[in-house]
């Protein structure tokens, strides 16, 4: 399967979704039906402060944004998605003052769903401190989503986009 982002994925697959370039999320790698994003550590993201460990929702949305991206890389057609449900298992506590690495795989692709896994850590792979499971619907809100608006605009000319 090819990737539909090419071997040098824009970084608007993460910054036209507000939340996510507000937290600072940096595009690792795309491939056929895989994301990898970073976190970037920054202590307004702490939920402890006397541990100084990251906030869950930050982790829910890392794993979320990472997971919906391998979604965008399994499918032959750009289409817009939305979270179905989302569980996520903590192993651990996120390691303090660290960047948080995601990998998402899409695994399964059906007509309308598209079934996702992916792991959270800090410094190895092998040792995450979540994991998590998704699904998604293929096909929603199809023309105002921020995914298609970012499209759209991708596919304009060099000259149009600077309007």
């Amino acid at each position: 399967m090819t990737p539909v982002f090419g071997t040098n994925p824009p970084q608007g697959l993460i910054t036209h979704v507000p939340h996510a370039e507000r937290l600072g999320m940096h595009l690792v790698e795309l491939g056929a039906g895989f994301a990898v994003i970073r976190l970037p550590y920054a202590p307004e993201l702490v939920g402890d402060p006397e541990r100084g460990v990251v906030f869950g929702g930050a982790i829910t949305t890392l794993l979320d944004q990472c997971s919906g991206l391998a979604v965008f890389c399994a499918v032959a057609e750009i289409r817009s998605i939305a979270t179905l449900d989302l569980r996520i298992d903590y192993l651990r506590a996120a390691k303090p003052g660290r960047d948080l690495i995601g990998r998402a795989e899409c695994y399964k692709l059906t007509t309308n769903v598209a079934f996702v896994r992916a792991a959270a850590w800090e410094d190895n792979e092998s040792d995450p401190f979540a994991s998590c499971h998704a699904s998604f619907m293929l096909g929603a809100n199809a023309t105002t989503s921020p995914l298609a608006l970012f499209i759209a605009s991708m596919k304009k000319q060099p000259s149009e986009r600077s309007r």
